[in-house]
């Protein structure tokens, strides 16, 4: 048999095949509301692309019509026959348009995570301004908080003891932690164990008598005068200078009220010498230490961020012509994946190799280069983008406002 016979025989094959299968070809137009009828298996009336995500978008069914005749084209159609369907590039319009939302919410969700933690799970956050604030940053500043009492959000308790006379070691677990907070653990934040305060053992400033004054007073006349301080001006550093003397003499002299804490046993100093009521604060570890502090239905992560597909009949100009290439970049990688099923096909004394692996390659650079250019956009113009570009133009400005002459004013 001659190759011109064979070829003839297997094309004739192809064709019956292909004709009993109904799989046409793209002929050059189509109808997003019909498909093609290859598709349509006894009218089941099957959704025209995989997810039918836009089905409905009177503007999505409006443009794939435009797209798929475009990529026909820009594949060689109707110079060469382009071995597609029209569903084929619904499906890469699609496709397209949600590798679109994807990346954009994406990069929105990485901006505002901080901000978006914590918040309802059921907010449509999609092409909406989100205000940025420093709540989460506030939280985490409150752990801080918490272990120096200021601010925080886990209370701090107050407890006591009572101490006995000649003891000086308790064990505070064991006397308010297994009692008053159910075994848990606690830990002690502050101690209540001081002399009293030196203003209330100054004798009577208010009067003159113990600040050494009295004989001023009296040389004066006016000791017999009640109250005689009443004709004595003193600088209130005066009150504080002996306030200070009081407390240096109880620290020096005198053994100074401290204590000692380790795995919340105390010992106490002085070791008292008749029972007294000892105060604390302290938490409880387990509220500390408790990581589920929102409820549930809280923003956690990526996989929960409520960011919805963007509606297509929203994306303008910008966002449709990189749609419009990501479609072409995965048609072409579709028809490369087709005609690589057949590396070359036999022709009367030679053969003829098919461009599907070239295809392939250039459809799957294509689309890398596309996401990374939309990527490196969309970076950009992030909260953390917008600040260098602010800060590049303030600085480029300032170094044009110090080359401008300055007046010179003469009085």
């Amino acid at each position: 048999m001659s190759a011109f016979a064979f070829l003839n025989v297997n094309l004739d094959y192809l064709y019956k095949k292909c004709k009993h299968m109904n799989i046409p070809i793209y002929p050059g137009s189509s109808s997003f509301t019909t498909v093609s009828s290859s598709y349509y298996i006894s009218n089941s009336g099957s959704s025209p692309t995989s997810f039918g995500y836009y089905d409905n978008d009177t503007m999505f069914k409006s443009e794939a019509d435009k797209v798929a005749n475009w990529c026909a084209r820009r594949l060689g159609y109707p110079i060469m026959e382009v071995e597609l369907q029209d569903i084929n590039f619904y499906t890469a319009f699609e496709e397209a348009v949600t590798e679109f939302s994807t990346q954009v919410n994406m990069n929105n969700a990485k901006d505002y995570m901080l901000t978006l933690q914590g918040t309802s799970t059921t907010n449509a956050l999609s092409q909406r301004t989100i205000a940025a604030n420093m709540g989460r940053t506030i939280e985490l500043a409150k752990n801080y908080g918490n272990e120096v009492g200021s601010g925080g959000n886990v209370s701090w308790k107050k407890g006591y003891i009572d101490l006995q006379a000649n003891v000086g070691t308790y064990d505070m677990q064991a006397l308010w932690g297994n009692v008053s907070e159910s075994g848990d653990r606690i830990e002690i934040k502050r101690v209540f164990h001081e002399f009293s305060p030196a203003i209330v053992r100054y004798f009577d400033p208010y009067v003159g008598t113990g600040a050494g004054t009295q004989q001023m007073l009296d040389s004066f006349g006016w000791g017999s005068y009640s109250p005689a301080v009443s004709f004595m001006v003193m600088p209130i550093y005066a009150d504080l200078l002996r306030m200070q003397a009081i407390e240096m003499n109880d620290q020096i002299r005198k053994s100074s009220y401290s204590f000692e804490i380790r795995n919340n046993s105390i010992n106490i100093y002085p070791i008292p010498t008749y029972p007294v009521r000892f105060w604390f604060e302290y938490v409880n570890t387990k509220d500390r230490n408790n990581p589920l502090k929102y409820p549930t239905g809280s923003v956690s992560d990526l996989s929960n961020v409520p960011y919805g597909r963007i509606v297509f009949s929203n994306i303008k100009d910008i966002g449709l012509q990189w749609i419009y290439k990501y479609t072409l970049a995965v048609s072409k990688e579709m028809l490369g994946l087709i005609r690589g099923k057949y590396t070359s096909v036999p022709i009367p004394g030679a053969e003829t190799t098919l461009n599907g692996t070239d295809l392939v390659s250039q459809g799957r650079e294509d689309r890398t280069n596309l996401i990374t250019e939309l990527t490196t956009l969309l970076q950009s113009m992030g909260r953390q983008g917008q600040m260098e570009q602010e800060a590049a133009i303030a600085t480029a400005m300032s170094t044009q406002l110090n080359k401008v002459p300055l007046f010179i004013y003469i009085k």
